[in-house]
């Protein structure tokens, strides 16, 4: 295999985010010489051990063998990054959203050629059919009829996680995968919402959508539409709902409006009279399963409040889900540690979709279990397990 590429030694810690004292600190290098080590390590005067480049792996988001090319991997385009103005200064993805970028990059690939091998590739027309950008109101219509969505029907469920599981449930039947992803598999590698809250891969056969799982559920139904207008537009891409690019914007207003008409916001805003309005939209989000964010935004674009007013009350809303995070993390452990189901919290993240093509692909040859297990974000050996319901039967779709 020969030895490690001092370059690429240096190119994956830059990549990665890290600077020489963050790196040494994960790698679990102690000592006043630590740095200088690494620094050594990435300038040929020392090779690093085997488990030391194992460490370099997991902590760099690399695979192994990348440690051995003659030079840094070219830079693979992977979309574009919502999150600023396209005028601006390029912003490299951090390096925990980078890798996860890469991740769903990989997934797509293998699930494409398993779709391809089994005579299963049909091209999905929504993809890019929005190229041209049509008004919001004809957006929205698209959106809607072309995925049967009931606005009353999706208001119904009993929480905003179920109400998700009912849009999630269309979309995955028009051959979209919809993952639930805000880490790299753990908490030590979770990305808050402000670096991302969603993505999106345009690819015609295989098109993925990434909700990122650590923002509020009350939030996830709102991600998923936006992520679909940006399948519809045919733009991948990592988003956080800014205000201010214009795709964003765009894909915020057809999001929001599916779920929150114009007529509805105008009712609401004009029963509000003396009731103060932080009070008067969580009464209203209640039994709505939207966000309060979502009616403040609605709010806004529809010229009932300017938009200091509107990002006072994000302000305000932001910092009581924070609040919030904290006892809903301890019932969410607690729930999971009762249960045991760490299996289904898997299969839940992953979709139904992705579960079936994968237990599908496998029995007939298309996909091995180490390739499943990457597709499924689990080892190999777990492949099974994911692919099995708790009685032991195959996985069936959910509803």
């Amino acid at each position: 295999m020969g030895v490690p590429n001092p370059e690429v030694i240096r190119w994956a810690r830059e990549t990665a985010g890290l600077n020489y004292e963050d790196a040494v600190r994960r790698l679990g290098m102690k000592g006043k010489s630590a740095v200088e080590t690494l620094r050594a390590y990435e300038e040929g005067i020392k090779q690093p051990s085997r488990s030391r480049l194992l460490m370099m792996s997991k902590q760099y988001h690399r695979s192994y063998l990348t440690f051995f090319l003659k030079s840094p991997p070219q830079k693979v385009e992977r979309g574009e990054d919502f999150r600023k103005l396209p005028d601006s200064e390029p912003a490299e993805f951090s390096g925990v959203l980078d890798a996860l970028v890469r991740d769903i990059f990989v997934r797509k690939e293998l699930i494409k050629e398993a779709l391809i091998e089994t005579e299963e590739d049909e091209v999905i027309s929504f993809v890019g059919e929005g190229v041209d950008m049509p008004s919001v109101s004809e957006a929205c219509a698209r959106v809607k009829d072309y995925f049967t969505i009931d606005v009353e029907e999706f208001r119904k469920r009993r929480t905003p996680h179920d109400a998700f599981n009912y849009l999630r449930g269309l979309v995955e039947r028009k051959g979209i995968y919809v993952l639930l992803i805000g880490d790299l598999g753990t908490h030590h590698s979770q990305l808050s919402t402000e670096v991302f809250r969603g993505f999106a891969l345009a690819d015609d056969i295989a098109p993925f959508v990434v909700v990122n799982n650590y923002d509020a559920k009350t939030a996830w139904s709102f991600t998923l539409l936006h992520e679909l207008v940006h399948l519809w537009l045919g733009k991948t891409g990592v988003s956080a709902q800014s205000y201010e690019h214009v795709v964003e914007r765009y894909c915020n207003d057809v999001a929001s409006r599916i779920l929150l008409s114009d007529a509805e916001i105008e009712e609401f805003f004009y029963a509000i009279e003396d009731q103060e309005i932080l009070a008067a939209i969580a009464q209203f989000t209640s039994s709505n399963n939207i966000s309060g964010a979502l009616v403040a935004y609605r709010l806004f674009r529809a010229g009932f409040i300017d938009e200091n007013d509107w990002q006072a009350l994000r302000n305000d809303l932001r910092k009581r889900w924070i609040e919030s995070k904290r006892f809903e993390k301890e019932k969410r452990k607690e729930t999971e540690r009762n249960s045991g189901s760490y299996y289904a919290t898997q299969r839940h993240r992953v979709g139904g979709a992705l579960l079936k093509v994968v237990r599908r692909s496998v029995g007939e040859g298309a996909l091995t279990e180490t390739k499943a297990g990457k597709v499924l974000g689990v080892s190999s050996g777990s492949v099974t397990e994911m692919l099995v319901s708790r009685l032991g039967n195959p996985f069936i779709y959910y509803q």
